[in-house]
């Protein structure tokens, strides 16, 4: 059965059967880190977008632990050449199979220009683990194809941010729940900076008083077992 730890901000740590995904490893300069990244463990990286506060430790990590790293292109491409020796470099709509775990890219709308300058495309993650899927919507604002993965098949827990000023806020992230018709949703990328303080225990009655999902909000630190 995966378990699902939030690990602060919009970072997470995915584990099943003894191994463990990390995405989006923001960890150091992370006020509501869960954890140091000299300390988690890494089986593969999911990256959604190259932003500072998503990149993180990715490269620290993977160099330590030798975790595969999955991001779009020009990301991976930047990654290779910072010195990680495995790297896999999708684009949009493209999947990762890494055997016990895979990754699809979905759009995510938003922009993504990485710390050392390199451009490139902001991405959601579907990740299939342990006979669950599970959609990470990365950062985005709102709009309808939100509703496609579901299409492919079933979301058994999606990841939204509803922190609003860089990404949705929590009200359409309220009609993001609508169209991803999960089973459940994990609110991330909120009250981690002033910006992006929102009123979470609101966002989780709006949802579940319309009939959308289960919300399950987890403070940095705690686990969810799916």
């Amino acid at each position: 059965m995966p378990k699902i730890t939030f690990l602060g901000h919009a970072a997470f740590s995915i584990e099943h059967d003894g191994k463990t995904v990390l995405v989006d490893p923001f960890l150091t300069g992370n006020p509501k880190a869960a954890a140091t990244a000299d300390e988690v463990a890494a089986d593969a990286i999911f990256l959604t977008h190259a932003h500072g506060d998503h990149l993180g430790d990715t490269v620290a990590i993977a160099k330590r632990t030798g975790a595969p790293v999955v991001a779009i292109v020009e990301l991976a491409h930047e990654l290779e050449e910072g010195g990680v020796a495995s790297v896999f470099n999708p684009n949009i709509g493209g999947t990762v199979d890494l055997d016990w775990v895979s990754v699809r890219l979905t759009p995510a709308w938003h922009t993504g220009t990485s710390p050392s300058g390199t451009t490139s495309t902001p991405a959601g993650l579907v990740i299939e683990i342990g006979g669950k899927r599970i959609y990470h919507l990365g950062d985005t604002g709102l709009f309808s194809d939100l509703a496609l993965p579901s299409k492919r098949g079933h979301i058994d827990v999606a990841l939204v941010p509803i922190g609003g000023h860089f990404t949705m806020d929590r009200f359409d992230a309220v009609v993001a729940a609508d169209f991803l018709k999960a089973d459940q949703i994990i609110p991330c990328h909120y009250d981690t900076f002033p910006p992006i303080e929102t009123d979470v225990q609101a966002y989780k009655s709006d949802v579940q008083n319309a009939g959308y999902a289960e919300v399950v909000v987890l403070e940095p630190g705690a686990t969810h077992a799916l």
